[in-house]
């Protein structure tokens, strides 16, 4: 009999804290999802942008990961988290706001869009390393799957009204009046947060005997030489790469092949989303059943083949493969994610999650850019269709890392670092979850939108 802990989530809905960061997350995640839909058409229909042009503009969006997402986890480690998530927030509200003003003076253009994506993608690792890296200092590691997954959920129900809301927007409005929506949607998430009044305790000041250079070099040193680590780092990496190939093509073979409209685009979103929002609600009863560690396994390899009905996606009625291969690879994505996100929170020391959480992030978020380009040189090179032929022939290959890991014999995942052989710096603090500034020694409330790790393919 499984004894992983059952938190009670009305106890962490009944925390004022918590409750502001659902609000917020409703807010930021809503705008975000319309984006989702007219951003790319911006590009395709207003800007008359090549698959590749489209590509670049998905690149763009993630290549800060590459950028700037090692030091970012040093620079966090080193100032307190929250304010962190209000100034990133504020930031990505002028850069999308940008957008409208611009076509509405006939001066939008594709380097615009590029250099929009590229500012809010900087924002988005600092404001996503910081998250993580404050959640389980108001959590105890107990409630982290339920914490994790109760912001899954906001995450995924927004995907599901989102879209259509932003297909129907687009419709009326157009593509660039449209993204107004997330402008509003990261302004009413940064006013949000602001209310938030858990103390966060100060980190100590920086040793000024060890470099940036040296306290990156640990973050990093702890992910590679964990075995369980490595392995979700590498097959992560995977997914997000063939996800890119995926999201960079994906408008393009929707207007130019199957000729949707905006709305129906947006129908074929939310319809998608679906799957993602049943997973945020089972991924805490499917850990129990089956185990953490299983799942973590699990879930890719029971629902990566159905990537296999994207590129045979027809007109029509056809195109509900499309909308049953997303909802399922969907589905599968965010149960693995509330699995190994929360127990990175939970192994990991914590003065060093900044670094740890932002090493991940770089190694599973790098690829993306990389996806991006080749799917649009695919889609340029052969068409649409054959890059999602791409597409779905790598998600078939991304269990391996998981299947041939300590992982692929275990059901539960240990607690601290020490069973699996990861070097921990004697500096780092205590991996226990009842010590003063640990995962378990401050109050149930957290701030920031759920983990994404490996990107829904949507």
């Amino acid at each position: 009999m499984n004894d992983m802990p059952r938190p009670n989530p009305a106890r962490l809905l009944g925390l004022r804290d918590f409750r502001l960061l659902l609000s917020g997350a409703v807010a930021a995640q809503v705008g975000s999802q319309v984006t989702l839909v007219a951003l790319p058409l911006v590009a395709v229909v207003e800007l008359d942008a090549t698959p590749f042009q489209v590509g670049l503009l998905t690149a763009a969006e993630t290549a800060a990961f590459l950028l700037v997402g090692l030091p970012a986890g040093a620079w966090l480690d080193r100032m307190r988290k929250l304010p962190v998530l209000i100034r990133a927030d504020v930031v990505r509200c002028l850069a999308v706001g940008s957008i409208p003003p611009a076509a509405a003076l006939g001066v939008l253009t594709m380097a615009q869009l590029y250099l929009v994506a590229l500012v809010t993608g900087v924002a988005t690792v600092f404001f996503d390393v910081a998250h993580q890296s404050f959640l389980p200092a108001l959590l105890p590691r107990a409630h982290l799957v339920a914490g994790n997954g109760a912001i899954e959920t906001v995450r995924s129900s927004a995907q599901v009204a989102g879209p259509g809301l932003g297909g129907g927007l687009v419709q009326l409005l157009g593509a660039p009046l449209a993204i107004v929506a997330d402008a509003v949607g990261y302004l009413t998430s940064a006013v949000v947060l602001a209310r938030i009044r858990a103390e966060e305790e100060a980190p100590p000041p920086p040793d000024p005997g060890r470099s940036l250079r040296t306290e990156i070099a640990e973050g990093v040193g702890f992910v590679l030489r964990h075995p369980l680590l490595r392995a979700i780092a590498a097959a992560t990496a995977v997914s997000n790469l063939f996800a890119a190939v995926l999201m960079a093509v994906q408008t393009v073979f929707w207007v130019r092949v199957l000729d949707l409209s905006p709305a129906a685009i947006g129908v074929l979103l939310s319809v998608s989303a679906v799957g993602g929002l049943a997973g945020a609600l089972c991924a805490g009863p499917l850990a129990r059943r089956v185990g953490q560690a299983r799942l973590i396994w699990l879930a890719p390899v029971l629902t990566g083949p159905f990537a296999l009905l994207w590129p045979l996606t027809g007109g029509g009625a056809g195109v509900a493969l499309f909308a049953l291969a997303s909802g399922t690879v969907l589905f599968g994505a965010v149960v693995y994610n509330v699995a190994q996100v929360s127990f990175r929170q939970g192994v990991c020391p914590p003065g060093l999650l900044g670094r740890m959480n932002a090493t991940m992030r770089f190694l599973v978020w790098g690829t993306l850019p990389l996806g991006a380009l080749l799917g649009g040189a695919v889609a340029d090179a052969a068409g649409a269709r054959a890059a999602l032929w791409v597409c779905a022939a790598g998600f078939l290959v991304v269990p391996l890392p998981l299947l041939l890991s300590p992982l692929r014999g275990m059901r539960e995942l240990p607690t601290d670092a020490g069973p699996v052989g990861a070097h921990v710096p004697e500096d780092e603090g205590s991996t226990d979850p009842a010590a003063p500034g640990g995962p378990g020694g401050a109050a149930a409330e957290a701030a920031g939108p759920a983990p994404e790790d490996a990107r829904p393919a949507r």
